[in-house]
């Protein structure tokens, strides 16, 4: 059961708050959470202490793993869902005071610089030297930050939303592509030229994005390997840990430990 986000403010507007950079410390409890759709002028990264967040904007859906982070540009509608016993951390930047994307992408996140978003969220005073040195170098690293691959490409287009829709209530659907095409009406080549084309990936490395993302979100929320292999219908745990080490260079446990110890390995680069 998902319950709505708690804030530790009461009427706080990030957007009227005329800091470079504000941090503030969010504490998921035993159920999983969700931030409904909104947008805001300060853009904003989602950073996953523990436990993990998924991420959707219009066109996609992005990964908050253990120590890495999403950074929501400013203006875009997006959503929050964060797994059972999460510690996160909201980072609310003013427009133009770094050098940040203006897409969304997912960060590793480094050791100094997760410090300094948990010392800057007990509310350093930007007023105040330190404070002024701590978002220095906060806005100063963030860019620096590896990017990983952690996101699914999403399509308004209704057949591909039909489908997209099927395999996030159920991963574990093996249909083919040929079967998928004949549920919506379409041929099996027309359905891979337009998976293609509103998605950049193939139809088969696109469902293998998907798994990705659900198989981080359930590991981050301390699922074992096995159970998450099984959820994602994969014949043997091997076959699963194969797939993701070959996405993702590291079998699961290895890849999650690692993650965020030195900044990340930046899977796929920027």
């Amino acid at each position: 059961m998902r319950q709505p986000l708690r804030y530790p403010w009461v009427n706080l507007d990030v957007d009227e708050v005329l800091a470079p950079a504000i941090a503030v410390r969010i504490d998921v409890l035993e159920n999983k959470a969700e931030v409904p759709a909104h947008s805001h002028r300060k853009g904003q990264l989602v950073f996953a202490l523990t436990g993990g967040v998924t991420c959707r904007v219009p066109r996609g859906l992005w990964m908050v793993p253990p120590h890495c982070g999403v950074w929501i540009p400013g203006g875009l509608e997006h959503s929050n869902v964060a797994t059972s016993n999460a510690r996160l951390y909201f980072v609310y930047v003013e427009p133009g005071a770094a050098d940040l994307p203006d897409q969304c992408c997912t960060f590793s996140i480094s050791p100094l610089l997760r410090e300094l978003i948990v010392e800057m969220s007990h509310g350093v005073p930007d007023d105040d030297a330190r404070g002024e040195a701590l978002t220095k170098v906060l806005l100063t690293d963030l860019p620096r930050m590896p990017v990983q691959q952690l996101h699914l490409p999403l399509s308004s287009e209704k057949r591909l939303k039909r489908i997209a829709a099927a395999l996030a209530e159920d991963p574990s659907d093996r249909r083919t592509l040929a079967e998928w095409a004949a549920r919506v009406a379409l041929s099996e080549s027309s359905l891979a030229r337009l998976v293609v084309k509103e998605t950049g990936l193939t139809f088969g490395r696109w469902r293998q994005q998907l798994h990705l993302v659900v198989a981080l979100r359930e590991l981050a929320s301390g699922a074992s390997v096995q159970q998450v292999s099984g959820d994602l219908g994969y014949e043997s745990v091997t076959a699963f840990i194969t797939m993701f080490k070959k996405a993702l260079g590291k079998p699961p446990a290895k890849y999650l430990a690692s993650v965020g110890q030195d900044g990340g390995s930046g899977f796929g680069g920027r």
